[in-house]
């Protein structure tokens, strides 16, 4: 079996695909808004890395949530829990973590079937 590796830089890929499966890279928002901002961006980005894939958000197998602030939760939620298909949501975990830059405030990796 070939592995196929999209978006490839010197340091990661964003998307690979094997096995029936898709792994994509942690993907986060370009912007310093707030998290309901960051997480809708953030979720756009997965949707269309998901879709050049050849997959979607319904075939998700599994979610991590990164987060710099647990205060952040609700109001991300709130975002998830919109976008997400209702009918197949994946497993998931959220914890809260440093992250690289100040102005992140959220960093999101998925796994799904393709």
């Amino acid at each position: 079996m070939d592995i196929e590796r999209q978006d490839v830089n010197h340091r990661r890929s964003r998307t690979v695909k094997y096995n029936g499966m898709c792994f994509l890279s942690g993907q986060f928002s370009d912007s310093d808004g707030d998290i309901t901002q960051q997480t809708r961006e953030t979720l756009a980005k997965i949707d269309d890395l998901l879709q050049r894939a050849g997959t979607s958000k319904s075939r998700l197998l599994t979610a991590q949530i990164w987060l710099r602030d647990m205060a952040d939760f609700a109001d991300m939620n709130k975002v998830w829990d919109a976008w997400i298909d209702p009918e197949n949501p994946p497993t998931r975990c959220c914890g809260q973590v440093l992250m690289a830059d100040p102005d992140m405030r959220i960093e999101v990796v998925v796994s799904a079937a393709l």
